[in-house]
């Protein structure tokens, strides 16, 4: 998988500067070699942050339930929700959460997305799944309405709900920069690799590939800078009453 997600930006990157070294060489030698130098030094910050993040995280990416390590907390990143369902990416996660649960591998679920509009709301949907389709106790369940990001989810997951020690539940693409972000913020976190139900697509896990290249370096700045999130507030630690988190029975 490394070997194919480095060959996969390369191949993306020549065909851009190919493209743009055209254009630009018909209007001088000299602009020609500063946008050459400028996009060598992009292109080996991404691939330099790419390769550490992906080698920090490796030891605490798990793809069997059963080798996890006892967690108290697992984390449930947000994504595409509807009226009445969740999205396939949802679903993984929240299955995988929920496997968590059954085994006894975490103790705690915190379902954590965008809810920053009144008609747009992802953890009411994904705990209403969770309940419903795979019966976990609703007294385990924990919500962040504010986890606009992976960034933001973990951030809040430690400073808002106390969470110390963490099972992450995403999709393979997502695993190593969850697990960084949590880790550089102090959340012992390892991360779970959710099993796909329903198969991706390759082009749909190659757009992924190259969108998550480029958020590992932005995540990179944002732990290095201590970014704040766009909210914080009160704490409602993991280890209390669930329903506290709740804006809905």
């Amino acid at each position: 998988m490394k070997k194919q997600f480095f060959q996969l930006i390369q191949k993306t990157i020549l065909q851009t500067l190919r493209t743009v070294c055209r254009k630009l060489c018909s209007h001088g030698k000299l602009l020609c070699k500063v946008f050459l130098f400028a996009t060598l030094l992009c292109v080996l910050t991404v691939i330099g942050i790419n390769a550490y993040m992906i080698h920090y995280a490796k030891p605490y990416i798990y793809k069997s339930v059963e080798a996890l390590p006892q967690k108290y907390t697992v984390i449930v990143p947000g994504g595409k929700v509807y009226n009445t369902t969740v999205s396939h990416v949802v679903r993984d996660r929240i299955e995988a959460a929920a496997s968590c649960i059954k085994t006894q591998k975490a103790a705690r679920v915190l379902i954590s997305g965008d809810h920053g509009r009144k008609n747009y709301d992802e953890v009411n949907q994904m705990r209403l799944y969770m309940q419903k389709i795979y019966a976990v106790d609703e007294s385990l369940i924990f919500l962040d309405h504010a986890g606009f990001s992976t960034y933001e989810t973990m951030y809040r997951a430690k400073a808002i709900f106390c969470v110390t020690d963490a099972v992450v539940t995403t999709q393979a693409f997502h695993t190593v920069r969850s697990v960084y972000i949590a880790r550089k913020l102090g959340i012992d976190a390892v991360a779970y690799e959710a099993p796909e139900v329903t198969r991706f697509t390759k082009r749909l896990k190659t757009h992924w590939i190259i969108r998550e290249s480029l958020a590992r370096v932005k995540t990179f700045f944002l732990v290095l800078f201590s970014a704040k999130p766009t909210y914080l507030g009160e704490q409602i630690p993991i280890t209390g009453e669930a329903k506290a988190s709740w804006d809905m029975l």
